[in-house]
């Protein structure tokens, strides 16, 4: 830590280095005690996602434009990471979906998505093939920097790590605002574990409602008014 490597990457080779001696054990190649199996893992405090508001969004997308605003428009509407979308190819647009494979956690995730966005990818194929569409493999080439600019010209602060990663954050954020449910979430973000997707669930509208009602409290309360009645 002290030569700049973050607690975050230092538990993940703690992991797959106590893996790999787990391995060992098993191909009966290791006979002595994992000696990992004892060391204990940094612990981390819990980041602060930071999602962007209405307002916000609309400033990002009125500061960006071509291939970038689109790329964004695809993260905000399937919470694709940036490398997803940018990286989107033809085949995988299809039946009103986005299907995305070879993905960080390894598992294909399809978000449907709706037809304004289809014919926006569809313009912007023809805008830059034109007769040679049939030919293109993916939509984008790199839009970063200019994400990065916009981020900039919107006066968006962001926390450090999150440039990009806010679109994910923003559509995971209001997907639980608006009602979703943390199951479909975590099968559309792809997450391997509900862990990692429960970081989202105090934003329901009903998070944590059922105790008002489902406390011991209440529900003496709620017998003493039975029984006057």
């Amino acid at each position: 830590m002290a030569d700049g490597i973050s607690a975050n990457n230092l538990n993940r080779e703690h992991s797959y280095l106590r893996a790999v001696f787990n391995e060992l054990e098993r191909l009966n190649l290791w006979k002595a005690e994992n000696p990992l199996a004892k060391v204990r893992q940094i612990k981390i405090s819990e980041r602060e996602l930071s999602f962007l508001n209405n307002e916000q969004i609309k400033a990002l997308l009125n500061s960006l434009s071509g291939e970038a605003l689109l790329i964004a428009k695809v993260c905000l509407a399937t919470g694709a990471r940036w490398s997803e979308a940018e990286g989107l190819r033809i085949s995988q647009v299809r039946n009103g979906q986005l299907h995305f494979s070879g993905t960080k956690s390894g598992k294909n995730r399809s978000v449907p998505v709706d037809d304004a966005l289809i014919a926006s990818l569809d313009a912007y194929l023809e805008q830059r093939y034109g007769n040679n569409k049939a030919l293109a493999e993916r939509y984008f080439q790199y839009g970063y920097g200019v994400f990065r600019k916009a981020v900039e010209d919107a006066d968006l602060i962001l926390p450090k790590g999150q440039l990009t990663h806010v679109l994910r954050h923003t559509f995971a954020s209001h997907f639980m605002m608006n009602g979703g449910n943390i199951l479909t979430l975590q099968k559309i973000l792809g997450h391997a574990n509900l862990t990692m997707t429960m970081r989202y669930a105090h934003l329901a509208p009903e998070h944590l409602q059922e105790a008002k009602s489902l406390n011991p409290l209440s529900r003496l309360t709620v017998q003493k008014i039975r029984s006057h009645t």
